[in-house]
């Protein structure tokens, strides 16, 4: 998802939560619905939660200064985790409290039809809340699998607003279900029942979004599709006898750090190295612009003669022979 796009979603999305919380809490002030309370807080948590994905992603814009010499895209991550903990504490804990107290006392549910009508109102507004976040999601879709293009995206905003649209709908079903229920059986036991269900979805969703984060707060490596190509770019490259295993590391989203170490064939002299360096450098860029630090460690072998070894080596930690060390290394351009 593209930066300048995400803003807007996650601005309509909040405008959008905003809007449903008044009137959920409304049809659930002249109704008693304890679904309708836990769906009001639902979305005013989503609320909240959307602020601070826009402090985030602020924040994350930020340029590199001295103590932070790879610059400020990893905070997107962490308030993305605070989302997540906040979505599982505050929505989910309060939802299955108001559940739980409705349970133990319980009141018969009023007049009904400020439920439905709130909560027809929320699911059209989510829905197309939940459209928009699809759509950002589709080209990863296509190529992967809904499962699969979830768990490899290194967007924590889109993830976030695709999870909390998806359990709002989820949970608007059972709020409605909760009420019919209740009204056609006269027992605010379905009522209560429904708002422990929402509370229990909040929690199980915060928990993916906490794990997710949490990978993507520690380091994740680039797609595997793009070490393959990276792999194949260096060992295409005339000068290259070996290389370690690339290193990679998400920064932020559309930022990957690349470390690699590479051999050259025995008696290149310092100036073929260099431009070897250069040439592997503006062919990653060129097919890879979200690699903006690359950081590559050269060595050129001794000896003249002899079987060259194979082009990768089989772990990143395993050393290549006695050789002479020509670091290198390459920041973004400006």
């Amino acid at each position: 998802m593209p930066s300048h796009e995400r803003p807007v979603a996650i601005y309509g999305a909040m405008a959008a939560n905003l809007a449903i919380a008044a009137a959920k809490f409304v049809a659930a002030g002249f109704t008693g619905s304890s679904a309708m309370i836990s769906e009001g807080i639902h979305s005013l948590v989503d609320t909240g939660n959307q602020i601070l994905l826009l402090l985030g992603l602020r924040r994350s814009k930020r340029p590199p200064d001295a103590n932070h010499p790879f610059g400020h895209g990893k905070e997107l991550y962490f308030w993305s985790l605070v989302v997540a903990m906040l979505l599982f504490g505050v929505g989910g804990g309060m939802s299955v409290y108001e559940g739980v107290t409705h349970l133990l006392h319980p009141h018969p549910l009023e007049d009904a039809t400020w439920n439905y009508v709130s909560l027809g109102i929320a699911f059209v507004f989510e829905g197309i809340s939940w459209i928009l976040a699809m759509r950002q999601l589709r080209p990863l879709i296509r190529e992967r699998g809904v499962w699969k293009a979830l768990r490899t995206s290194k967007d924590p905003s889109i993830l976030v607003l695709f999870f909390e649209d998806s359990a709002a709908l989820v949970g608007l079903v059972i709020a409605f279900l909760g009420v019919l229920l209740g009204h056609l059986w006269n027992s605010p036991a379905a009522d209560g029942i429904a708002s422990i269900l929402i509370g229990l979805l909040l929690a199980s969703v915060a928990t993916l979004l906490v794990h997710e984060s949490k990978g993507l707060l520690l380091g994740e490596s680039a797609d595997p599709k793009v070490l393959a190509d990276i792999r194949e770019i260096v060992a295409g490259d005339p000068a290259v006898a070996r290389a370690q295993c690339p290193l990679t590391m998400h920064l932020s989203p559309e930022e990957v750090l690349l470390n690699l170490e590479i051999d050259f064939r025995p008696g290149l002299p310092p100036g073929q190295i260099t431009e070897s360096v250069n040439r592997l450098e503006q062919e990653i860029r060129r097919r890879h612009p979200e690699v903006q630090r690359i950081f590559i460690e050269a060595r050129a072998l001794g000896g003249a003669s002899g079987k060259l070894p194979p082009p990768w080596s089989p772990s990143p930690t395993s050393k290549p022979p006695a050789s002479v060390s020509v670091p290198t290394s390459t920041a973004p351009r400006s």
